[in-house]
C-alpha cells in the first residue's frame, strides 16, 4: 500500500490487489481515500483514474464529512452507560478485537497498532454494544411489559425484541408488540412510557384523542410531557 498526496484531493492510499479486476475508490468515515488497484494496472493509470473522478470524490467526501460530524466516536474517554452495563474501551497487545460482558462492564479491547477511530474498530464497538443491549433487553423488557399490562389491564399477543432504526416500538393489528433493544439506553420512566404507549395501541390503534386520553390515564396525566422528553433520545447509535 502506498500513500500519495494528490493536489486538490488530499492523501490517497493505493492498494495493490491480485483479486481486483478493475480500479475502484473506497470512501469511509475517518479513513483516507483508498484506491484498489489491480496488480496488472500501471501506476500512471491509477493516478489518471483518481484525477478523472476528482469531482465525484470531492462531492462524496463532503457527504462523508457530514456523517463524521453526526457520528458518535467511541474511545477510551467515552462515558457510555445503559440500564445494565457500562462501556470500557482499551488498547491491548492483541491481534483481533476482544469483546466480553461481565459484571456490568462491556469490555472492548482493540489491537494497539490500530486507530480506535477507524471504521473497523468503531464497527466492532457498535456491534458489541448492540449485542449487549439485546441480551439486556431480552432479560428485562418482556417481563416489564407483562407487569405493566397486568397493572393496567391490557392484553397483548406476543412480544419481539428488535434492532429498530426509526422507532422505539410498534404494535401490530393482532397486538404483537415489537420493542427496540435501544430502549435499554433510556431512563426507567421513559422505558415504561414506551411500553405503555404500545400497550395503549392494543386498544387505540391510532394517535387520536382516545389514544392520548388512555395514555394520560396510565401515566397520571404526563403523556405529552413524556412524549416531549423522548425527543431528547435517538433510536440508534450514530
Amino acid at each position: 500500500m502506498e500513500l500519495v498526496e494528490i493536489k486538490g484531493v488530499g492523501p490517497v492510499f493505493f492498494q495493490l490487489s491480485k483479486k481486483a479486476k478493475r480500479l475502484s475508490i473506497k470512501l469511509k468515515p475517518f479513513e483516507p481515500i483508498k484506491v484498489v488497484v489491480p496488480a496488472t494496472t500501471h501506476p500512471r493509470e491509477a493516478l489518471s483514474f483518481v484525477n478523472a473522478n476528482r469531482g465525484w470524490i470531492l462531492e462524496n467526501l463532503a457527504k462523508i464529512k457530514e456523517k463524521e460530524n453526526d457520528l458518535t466516536i467511541f474511545d477510551e474517554s467515552t462515558e457510555f452507560k445503559t440500564r445494565s452495563f457500562a462501556l470500557k474501551i482499551q488498547k491491548a497487545p492483541i491481534q483481533n478485537v476482544r469483546i466480553h460482558l461481565r459484571q456490568g462492564i462491556l469490555s472492548v479491547e482493540y489491537p494497539h497498532q490500530h486507530d480506535v477511530k477507524s471504521t473497523t474498530i468503531q464497527e466492532h464497538i457498535r456491534y458489541g454494544i448492540e449485542e449487549a443491549l439485546r441480551v439486556s433487553a431480552k432479560n428485562y423488557l418482556p417481563h416489564r411489559l407483562h407487569q405493566l399490562a397486568k397493572i393496567h389491564g391490557f392484553h397483548y399477543n406476543r412480544v419481539f425484541i428488535k434492532n429498530l432504526k426509526s422507532r422505539w416500538g410498534s404494535c401490530s393489528h393482532v397486538n404483537n408488540i415489537n420493542l427496540n433493544l435501544h430502549l435499554m439506553r433510556l431512563p426507567d420512566h421513559l422505558i415504561d412510557s414506551v411500553l405503555l404507549h404500545e400497550l395503549c395501541h392494543t386498544v387505540e390503534k391510532n394517535h387520536g384523542p382516545g389514544f392520548w386520553g388512555l395514555m394520560n390515564k396510565v401515566t397520571d396525566g404526563k403523556a405529552k410531557m413524556l412524549d416531549k422528553e423522548m425527543k431528547n433520545y435517538r433510536t440508534v447509535i450514530y
